[in-house]
């Protein structure tokens, strides 16, 4: 950012007198949206067939996994919503279940952002407000009353508040270098939690310190005619074998191959020495998370010395971000590919990365050419379990959420600016309580929608999966 600090306190506060911070309570008129179902299937068109149902399926399991699932349809809401004219890089997902502890290269537990699919520049409130809706909903699914919901998203809004004025006085090298480290994390833990929650959560520690290769290894792989394969578990796990015919795998296997030759070109000189080690063994489709099923999603399965020694990758198709029809004129980010806007948004939100971290474009078996970001499929990956946090375990997880937030937010956007914009007591706090409530109650409507329009056979829904 440019500017002297003078200068960059004033745009903040020249910014609230245009948007007040209380008008960020404020939430869009159901009359001037899209019909939620319509938005949704809207992007069905670019997914595979066979698996939306699937998606569907997860989604209505509760209004939680509904909101989880549904980014697109909260991104034309807030689109709508009061912008101060401040920007940063943007999650563009930033819901509670998005946020999670991995490895940093140092081989360190830390906490962070863990999704980017949607990453692009954009309004800083969008994120917020996207982590407030998101405690709001999970209090109701967790059976919280209204006050304890109230404090969550206060709590954690707060913490988004106070963090980012923390980080306004500091350094910009002071700045990156910031990161919730799981011992800064046990710390805030015996400082505020009881000995259940810190036992818990080192539970949580030796589970995540498990999730690697290796394991992912012994458990979706199996010995086939005396070589170790991907195991199949159709329809979440399928092997390249059972998808196309023999005369078609070898094309495929082909495919893949030159996909992570291009991939590796867009690792660092020293990842890409280490990539180059390893080599192709197997590959299967697999399907992840909530709001992403359907998309082409295959792991990669690599041998380094031996088979003791396996690296699993994941490809995952990066597809247009939701975001993008919504952010305002003049926000733009220039990428080559949806990959390279994927990895780009994750290097610079987070605080430590995959080393195995790429992009790559590559023509599928259908002809059709494809953008994809890859990272390892475990690397002591671990998350919370938000659906049964009780009310003191939801603020301080919304609490280490939102001061994790405004240090990526930070490290992309005008700190000194967004600081003083916010830095005036709770307003903004109490606001956000307001909007989240709100919000939690328009998923609720928009989750009854859906589960009409797929009783009425408007969509398919495969459940269970």
């Amino acid at each position: 950012m440019t500017g002297s600090v003078a200068a960059r306190i004033a745009t903040g506060l020249a910014a609230r007198k245009v948007v007040p911070l209380a008008g960020h309570a404020d939430l869009p008129a159901d009359r001037d949206r899209p019909d939620p179902v319509e938005v949704l299937t809207g992007q069905d068109g670019t997914r595979l067939p066979e698996l939306v149902p699937i998606r569907y399926g997860r989604m209505l399991a509760s209004p939680f996994a509904f909101f989880r699932g549904a980014a697109a349809v909260m991104a034309g809401d807030l689109a709508t919503t009061p912008y101060s004219g401040l920007t940063c890089q943007l999650s563009g997902d930033a819901h509670v279940s998005n946020f999670g502890v991995f490895a940093s290269p140092e081989r360190r537990l830390v906490f962070d952002l863990n999704d980017f699919d949607e990453t692009l520049p954009g309004p800083w409130e969008w994120d917020v407000k996207r982590l407030a809706a998101s405690i709001a909903v999970a209090g109701r699914e967790n059976g919280l009353g209204r006050k304890a919901r109230a404090a969550a998203v206060r709590t954690a809004v707060g913490r988004y508040r106070s963090a980012m004025i923390g980080f306004a006085g500091q350094g910009d090298l002071e700045v990156w270098y910031a990161h919730a480290g799981v011992d800064e994390v046990e710390i805030l833990l015996k400082a505020r939690a009881d000995k259940a929650k810190q036992r818990r959560f080192a539970h949580e520690q030796a589970k995540a310190r498990a999730r690697d290769s290796l394991q992912a290894y012994r458990k979706l792989t199996s010995v086939v005619d005396g070589c170790r394969r991907i195991t199949a578990d159709p329809p979440l796990l399928v092997p390249v074998g059972h998808l196309v015919p023999d005369a078609d795998r070898e094309d495929l296997e082909f495919m893949i191959q030159d996909l992570l030759a291009g991939y590796t070109a867009t690792l660092s000189a020293d990842r890409r020495h280490l990539m180059n080690g390893f080599r192709f063994v197997d590959m299967a489709r697999k399907v992840v998370g909530v709001g992403s099923v359907g998309t082409r999603c295959w792991i990669v399965l690599l041998y380094g010395r031996d088979e003791n020694d396996p690296l699993l990758l994941q490809v995952k198709e990066a597809s247009r971000s939701v975001l993008a029809d919504h952010v305002p004129d003049g926000v733009r980010a220039n990428h080559r590919s949806e990959g390279e806007r994927v990895v780009a948004g994750q290097r610079l939100m987070q605080a430590a990365g995959d080393i195995f971290l790429g992009w790559e474009t590559a023509e599928g078996i259908d002809g059709l050419t494809r953008d994809f970001h890859v990272r390892q499929l475990r690397d002591w990956k671990g998350s919370a379990s938000i659906e049964t946090m009780d009310a003191a375990g939801l603020r301080l997880y919304g609490a280490l959420c939102g001061w994790t937030l405004a240090r990526a937010h930070a490290r992309t956007g005008d700190r000194i600016a967004m600081a003083a914009y916010l830095d005036d007591g709770r307003t903004f706090d109490d606001a956000l309580v307001e909007f989240a409530e709100s919000y939690a109650d328009r998923n609720e409507q928009d989750y009854r929608l859906v589960t009409r329009a797929a009783r009425d056979g408007r969509i398919k829904v495969r459940s269970g999966l």
